[in-house]
């Protein structure tokens, strides 16, 4: 090819190839401008109250030094009113109706004393919590105002990963920022976020986003921006968002009642390993592992016991722990359910009435310490293991156990601690309770190198299984 075809050629084909390109990348001009009116910036202050000159010990109330302190550091001057300082905070919202309701994040709004919302025209308004729930993050403010700019909203089942996504809010204070990504993942369960299946986005977000929407390329709102994953606390590509469906039945609890009604059973749960499928007889790892049933509650009165692995729960699938709070938490209280359940190699279905979500309780600490049956005496587990008394029993709750006095071998072969309470071994989806040091150490004795068990064990106030490879190998 000569010179002059192939500048010709290159003349032709390089227009093509750039406008192919061009298609390709997504243009967020005509979304942000019909859409951004309706995303609010909101600042909070918080009044704190604080006595002058009060010191503050570098002790627990209980440490010998801290009377010390307490005796000679100077206290509040007698008559001397409080110090007031403002804490003052930044965030996002969205309207979602015209007379003035607006999503954000119940973190955005907690304790705040004033709730100032400010629109794109510059308009503010004082904020009035309606109602904030801080179990999905998710709070109802309202303002006086009407005809405002709402959004739509969207459908987040209908969210791929990979597909476009934008963000706007107010990082940092700098109102009507716009932010660009994709869907990382779907249905991300995080620590101690149990009832929302987060969207995973590499969308820049970052202080003063929280409680802003996450649209899709359509324009209409799939999420709420609500947590980041960093260890410098800023944006470092993983941000996480609440799915507008769960938000939106939220927000309509609020509106009607101020509050959120949610469903429990009255269990602990935890994952199902490949190792403890395998003790328990399953062939794949799925559902939720029952640790625990407190007495009274929905769970033991349908039956439920510490052993079973919930599979489904009216009729939806439990493919993980996480999944049982939110399919439970959204279920209302007093709604009559189907559990199945792995028990002792099978499936069972149970009904069950669905009870109500409470408060937090906890519970004392009992005592852990019994009196050992032979100190001296390590089994083939590198345990130490004690008989309690019948006082001891009668204190923790336990009609039988054994408490573990020391773990030796550096703890190498278990996950054991000292003070755990061994109640039961499960071998092969067999269950057997534990009543004395003699029977525990005979029922292992008999395991040959290649099995695996799994010990149900009280640590503090819950209970959890545990998992043990290779028992025989000692």
């Amino acid at each position: 090819m000569s010179k002059r075809l192939f500048v010709s050629f290159l003349l032709i084909v390089f227009p093509l190839f750039a406008a192919a390109q061009a298609k390709e990348l997504p243009d967020f001009t005509d979304l942000v401008e019909k859409q951004g009116p309706a995303v609010v910036n909101i600042s909070t202050t918080q009044i704190v109250k604080q006595n002058r000159m009060m010191p503050q010990f570098p002790f627990d109330e209980d440490d010998p030094a801290f009377d010390m302190f307490r005796r000679f550091m100077p206290h509040s001057m007698p008559n001397t009113p409080p110090h007031e300082f403002k804490n003052q905070s930044l965030g996002s919202g969205f309207i979602i109706s015209a007379d003035g309701l607006i999503l954000t994040n119940a973190h955005v709004v907690e304790g705040a004393d004033e709730v100032l919302v400010r629109l794109t025209d510059k308009r503010e308004f004082k904020a009035k919590v309606l109602g904030a729930d801080l179990r999905t993050d998710v709070a109802l403010i309202r303002i006086d105002a009407n005809g405002l700019p709402v959004v739509k909203i969207g459908d987040p089942n209908r969210l791929r990963v990979g597909e476009w996504v934008i963000a706007i809010g107010s990082p940092f204070g700098f109102d009507a920022s716009v932010t660009a990504g994709i869907v990382s993942a779907k249905g991300r369960a995080l620590p101690q976020e149990n009832y929302v299946p987060f969207i995973q986005t590499d969308v820049a977000i970052n202080p003063g986003n929280s409680g802003g929407p996450l649209f899709n390329m359509k324009g209409e709102v799939v999420g709420i921006n609500s947590q980041i994953y960093s260890r410098s606390g800023g944006y470092q590509g993983i941000a996480f968002a609440i799915p507008i469906d769960v938000a939106m039945d939220i927000q309509a609890q609020l509106k009607a009642s101020g509050h959120v009604s949610r469903g429990r059973l009255g269990v602990v749960i935890q994952e199902v390993t490949k190792e403890l499928a395998d003790s328990f007889g399953l062939q794949k790892p799925v559902g939720a592992l029952v640790t625990s049933v407190e007495k009274g509650s929905p769970a033991e009165k349908a039956g439920i016991v510490a052993g079973d692995i919930i599979l489904k729960f009216d009729g939806k699938t439990v493919n993980q722990s996480s999944d049982l709070p939110r399919i439970v938490g959204a279920t209302r209280p007093g709604n009559k359910s189907v559990m199945q359940v792995w028990r002792k190699g099978a499936t069972k279905d149970m009904a069950i009435a669905v009870g109500e979500m409470q408060e937090d309780k906890v519970a004392a600490r009992g005592a852990r310490q019994g009196k050992p049956a032979d100190a001296a005496t390590v089994n083939k587990l590198g345990l130490v293991l004690v008989e309690p008394t019948a006082e001891q029993r009668r204190q923790l709750g336990i009609p039988n156990g054994l408490v573990v006095e020391d773990v030796r071998n550096g703890g190498m072969r278990t996950d054991l601690r000292s003070g755990d309470i061994i109640l039961a071994l499960i071998d092969k989806g067999v269950q057997s309770e534990i009543k004395t040091v003699d029977q525990f150490n005979g029922l292992i004795a008999k395991l040959d190198k290649s099995s695996t068990i799994t010990l149900l064990v009280r640590r503090g106030e819950g209970q959890t299984f545990i998992t043990i490879k290779g028992v025989g190998d000692k």
